[in-house]
């Protein structure tokens, strides 16, 4: 399907159940600073992506959890449009969106088949620096 922007460029829509399977993934990567999410199809492929900065949110607001919830709702209704129903998601970082990012994908209509946690872990890794003397 092709539609005409408003600067004359001839935009694609995506239409997901036409190409793929109606299973996509979600990857929540919720730091300290910002969370970002995006939405692949199975292989791997990027579909729609979104991060608390596109949506207004600046600084310090971008760590909280409402800010995750409405990225979560406004990225969640674009794969919805386009086809997406059910989805796995990966969740990686340790910031305050986790939780409320997955709870807000419920209530935009997506199936939540499994949550996994990806978050990297250090197995003894960097030797760490040395004590501080007073």
């Amino acid at each position: 399907m092709v539609v005409k922007n408003i600067k004359g460029k001839k935009v694609t829509k995506k239409n997901i159940a036409k190409t793929y399977p109606a299973v996509g993934n979600v990857y929540v990567s919720s730091g300290m600073n910002n969370t970002i999410i995006s939405i692949t199809d199975e292989k791997g492929n990027a579909l729609f992506n979104g991060s608390s900065g596109m949506f207004g949110f600046r600084n310090s607001r971008q760590a909280t959890p409402y800010a995750a919830t409405k990225v979560a709702e406004e990225t969640g209704l674009k794969a919805f449009k386009a086809g997406v129903r059910e989805v796995n998601v990966f969740v990686k970082g340790a910031g305050q969106g986790r939780v409320s990012s997955i709870k807000a994908l419920k209530t935009t209509g997506l199936k939540v088949v499994s949550i996994t946690d990806i978050t990297p872990l250090p197995h003894n890794g960097c030797r760490p620096s040395k004590k501080r003397r007073n």
